[in-house]
């Protein structure tokens, strides 16, 4: 049997049962969750499995178990870690509104200087990353899992281990929205062309302009998403 067919685990249920009624306002920020006893019951779990699952929550900056008092629901995306994006790809139906185009803002604020510094630092294998973008086949799935491939390559040549780390942090997160954006030839053709432009940029060694291409498109992106996404405000 596949692992994704294995059934959850008793605790990692409870932990993904409270995440999706965190996520959808059941117990918003500075609220208090039920007693240890009643919310067991309520997610059919033991004792012991609600403890386990409630520290994972704690770790990732979810809620804050207080001795003696009620666990108390966080500002889980004022007061968590890179772990909360994980957690929200696995439940993009409670996707905060924007959430995505916040993620973009910061992949556009760091992109352009982890492109310069890789070039910048390990010019021979940065350009290789850059090898088949040219002849990538013209579906969404090729280019959003190319598009991702070369951002965590670039940003693991940077230097700087802060740069993969935070990418890591919401790689799933982006995969799942990257085939959307994809699915229209115009955003294919957008970073077909940002590839070629690049790759000119590179064996010119021109590092400055191609910080400035990267971005111009990245801005570009973001907006091309927010032309792209249903009407009605949500991410998916």
């Amino acid at each position: 049997m596949h692992a994704e067919f294995l059934p959850l685990r008793p605790a990692d249920a409870a932990e993904s049962n409270l995440i999706d009624a965190i996520l959808r306002g059941e117990y918003p920020p500075g609220s208090n969750l039920p007693a240890e006893r009643e919310l067991a019951k309520l997610l059919g779990v033991t004792r012991p499995t609600l403890r386990e699952a409630l520290q994972r929550l704690s770790r990732d900056g979810w809620v804050e178990i207080r001795q003696g008092k009620p666990t108390i629901v966080k500002d889980f995306l004022l007061e968590g870690n890179l772990l909360i994006l994980n957690a929200l790809a696995r439940h993009p139906n409670e996707v905060p509104p924007d959430f995505i185009l916040q993620l973009l803002e910061v992949r556009a604020l760091l992109a352009p200087r982890y492109f310069r510094r890789a070039f910048e630092a390990q010019p021979k294998q940065a350009r290789f990353a850059l090898d088949g973008l040219q002849d990538l086949a013209d579906k969404p799935e090729a280019y959003a899992m190319a598009d991702q491939a070369l951002h965590l390559r670039l940003a693991a040549l940077s230097g700087n281990p802060v740069f993969p780390l935070i990418l890591n942090g919401f790689k799933d997160f982006l995969a799942r929205f990257g085939r959307p954006y994809f699915e229209l030839a115009a955003n294919r053709a957008h970073s077909k062309a940002f590839y070629t432009g690049l790759l000119k940029l590179a064996e010119a060694e021109d590092t400055a302009a191609l910080e400035a291409l990267t971005q111009k498109v990245m801005l570009e992106s973001i907006r091309n998403w927010q032309a792209a996404r249903p009407k009605g405000g949500g991410n998916a």
